[in-house]
C-alpha cells in the first residue's frame, strides 16, 4: 500500500509491505511469515523534480522459526530499497558515493546541497571511505614511478600498464615497500620505471625475474638536460649563431653580449656567489656547513658547488620579440609619406591587426621626430635552453632559419658538434628501435671529453639492460605519467589536504567510475 504527501518542502510518500509474506532471516536466511511487531523506517530517496524525497516505510519485526539462529527477531529488508542499518535508498547511497569520489568532501557536499540532499562534508568523505576498493589483481606490465605528495615528501604510485588503471599508492619512495608489494603480488612480468636506482633495486629484490625497463621520456629528458649544461658551459660560442655582423655594425655582438652578462647586477651576483661557494667548497667542506654559513639553501649550494663556470647558474630572463616589430616598415612608409602623428598611427595599425598600446608607438616613432632611424629589432644570441632544443630537435622539425643559425653555431663550436652527432645516434636508435650500438655510443659519450655526458654514460652503464629495453621494446611509462597528473588533480581538488589513504580511495575509484561510465553506449536523440 503506498500514499503520497506533498508538503512546502519534501514529498512524503508512505507505504507498508505486505502482511503474511515470508521473508529470509538476515542471521541464517531462513524464511518466517511470524510477525513480532512493526515500525516506520524513513528513508531518504533522490528528489523528484526539485524537492526532496522520503519515504516513511513501515515494516515488520519477525521471529525467527529456526531454533539454532542467535537470532530472536529480525527486521525484514525490501530488496532495491532497504539496506540494514541504512537511512538512504541504495539509489541515493550510490548518488553520495559517486559524488563523493569525484568531488571529494566540500565539493561533494555542495554539488548535493544543489540537488538538494544535505549531507555535511564529513559525511560524504567517510561513505567514501566505507566503498571498497576494486579486488587487486597482479598485472602482468607494471607502471612504478613518484609524485610530490606534500612538502618535501613524495608518494609512490603503482598502475596496471595494460588496463591503464591506478592499482595502489603510498607514502614514500624507498625499495623496501616496493620490493614487499611485489613479493606479495607475485606475477609481474615486465616492470616500467625511470632511471631511479630505488625503484631499481626495489624490482630487483621484490620480483627478480621480471623484465625492468627504462623509459624512453626519461632517458631523452635526461640526455637534453646535460645538452643544456654543455650550451651554457659554452655560452660564449653561442653569439656565433647570428649572421654575419655588417661593417655598419658599432662593436662586435659577442663583445656586447659578453659585457653585458658581465656587468648585468645578476651576473655580478651569480659571480660572488660561484666564487663564495668554491673558495669553500675547495677546504673539504660540506654543502650544508657552506649553506649554514652563507645562508643559502642547500640545493643553492649544491648547483654552484657543481657549476664549473658561473655563466652556468646564471638565471636570464626570457626573450619575447616585440608586438610592434611586423610593423617597424610601415611605419616608416608613412612616416615617408608625411604622416607624423601617432596618434593616427596607432589607429592605422589597429586597423592592420595590432593589439598594442599608443605609448608603444610614441615610442618607436621618437627617433623619426629626431632625424634618426627607427630602432630596429637587433637579433640577439641563443640561450643555452633555445640551443639546445635546436641540438636535440629533429632536423625536418626545424625551420630552414634555425637549420642555418645552427649550422653557424656547430661550426663555430666543436664540443657542441660532437654533442649533436651524439644526440642523432641517440634518436636513430630510438627511431628504429635498434639498441645494438648502445655500447658504443656510452664508450663514445665517456669519451667525449665532455664531463655531462660522461657523468650520464656512467649512470646508463649502470641500468644499461633496462635502458636497452628501453630503446628496443613498446614498454613505457606514459600510463604512469598520465596518471601521475590525475594524482595532483585529486590533491588540488582537496586543497593538499588529503590523507594518503583518502587519497588512493579516490584515485582508484574514479578511474573505475571513469572507466565504467565510458563503457556505457550513449542514447542517440530521438
Amino acid at each position: 500500500m503506498v500514499s503520497a504527501d506533498v508538503s512546502d518542502a519534501v514529498v512524503v510518500v508512505r507505504a507498508r509491505t505486505r502482511s503474511g509474506v515470508p521473508a529470509a532471516c538476515t542471521g541464517c536466511g531462513q524464511l518466517s511469515a511470524w510477525c513480532h511487531s512493526r515500525y516506520v523506517r524513513r528513508l531518504a530517496d533522490v528528489t523528484v523534480g526539485v524537492r526532496p524525497l522520503r519515504i516513511d516505510l513501515s515494516v515488520r519485526r519477525l521471529y525467527c522459526e529456526n531454533a539454532a539462529c542467535p537470532k530472536v527477531t529480525f527486521a525484514e529488508q525490501v530488496p532495491g530499497l532497504t539496506v540494514r542499518y541504512q537511512r538512504r535508498t541504495p539509489q541515493l547511497q550510490r548518488l553520495v558515493e559517486a559524488v563523493g569520489v569525484v568531488l571529494a568532501g566540500r565539493g561533494g557536499a555542495r554539488m548535493l546541497r544543489i540537488l538538494n540532499v544535505t549531507l555535511s562534508r564529513c559525511t560524504v568523505l567517510s561513505q567514501l571511505m566505507r566503498v571498497p576498493l576494486p579486488p587487486l589483481e597482479t598485472p602482468r606490465v607494471l607502471g612504478v614511478d613518484d609524485f610530490a605528495l606534500y612538502g618535501g615528501s613524495y608518494g609512490t604510485l603503482l598502475v596496471d600498464a595494460t588496463t591503464r588503471l591506478p592499482l595502489t599508492l603510498w607514502e614514500g619512495r624507498d625499495a623496501e615497500q616496493l620490493s614487499q608489494w611485489l613479493r606479495e603480488h607475485p606475477g609481474v612480468e615486465v616492470a616500467c620505471r625511470d632511471g631511479s636506482l630505488t625503484y631499481r633495486q626495489g624490482i630487483a629484490a621484490g620480483a627478480p625475474d621480471a623484465v625492468q625497463v627504462s623509459d624512453r621520456f626519461h632517458l631523452w629528458q635526461g640526455l637534453s638536460r646535460r645538452v643544456q649544461d654543455i650550451a651554457s658551459a659554452h655560452r660564449g660560442c653561442l653569439p656565433a649563431a647570428l649572421p654575419p655582423a655588417s661593417a655598419a655594425d658599432p662593436e662586435p655582438i659577442e663583445g656586447t653580449a659578453e659585457n653585458t652578462a658581465t656587468d648585468a647586477r645578476a651576473g655580478r651576483h651569480a659571480r660572488r656567489l660561484f666564487e663564495a661557494v668554491h673558495a669553500l667548497t675547495r677546504t673539504g667542506r660540506s654543502h650544508s656547513s657552506v649553506a649554514r654559513e652563507l645562508g643559502l639553501d642547500r640545493r643553492t649550494v649544491r648547483k654552484y658547488a657543481r657549476a664549473r663556470t658561473w655563466q652556468e647558474v646564471m638565471r636570464r630572463p626570457p626573450r619575447r620579440p616585440s608586438t610592434l616589430a611586423p610593423y617597424l616598415d610601415y611605419l616608416q612608409q608613412r612616416w615617408d609619406e608625411g604622416q607624423h602623428s601617432a596618434k593616427i598611427l596607432h589607429e592605422e595599425l589597429q586597423g592592420k591587426g595590432y593589439l598594442g598600446h599608443y605609448q608603444r608607438v610614441k615610442m618607436a616613432v621618437a627617433p623619426l621626430r629626431r632625424g634618426l632611424p627607427l630602432d630596429e629589432p637587433r637579433a640577439r644570441p641563443p640561450s643555452p635552453r633555445e640551443a639546445a632544443r635546436w641540438i636535440t630537435t629533429h632536423p625536418g622539425r626545424r625551420s630552414p632559419h634555425i637549420n642555418e643559425r645552427l649550422r653557424r653555431l656547430l661550426d663555430q663550436c666543436p664540443e657542441l658538434r660532437h654533442t649533436h652527432d651524439l644526440v642523432r645516434r641517440f634518436t636513430t636508435m630510438l627511431d628504429n628501435r635498434d639498441a645494438t650500438s648502445l655500447p658504443r655510443w656510452l664508450n663514445d659519450l665517456a669519451d667525449s671529453g665532455l664531463a655531462p655526458l660522461a657523468g650520464l654514460a656512467g649512470a646508463l652503464r649502470e641500468d644499461r639492460h633496462a635502458v636497452a629495453q628501453g630503446i628496443a621494446t613498446p614498454y613505457n611509462s606514459g600510463v604512469n605519467e598520465g596518471r601521475i597528473t590525475d594524482v595532483k588533480l585529486q590533491k588540488r581538488l582537496m586543497a593538499g589536504r588529503a590523507s594518503v589513504s583518502l587519497l588512493r580511495h579516490r584515485v582508484v575509484l574514479i578511474a573505475h567510475l571513469r572507466r565504467r561510465y565510458a563503457d556505457r553506449p550513449t542514447m542517440s536523440p530521438g
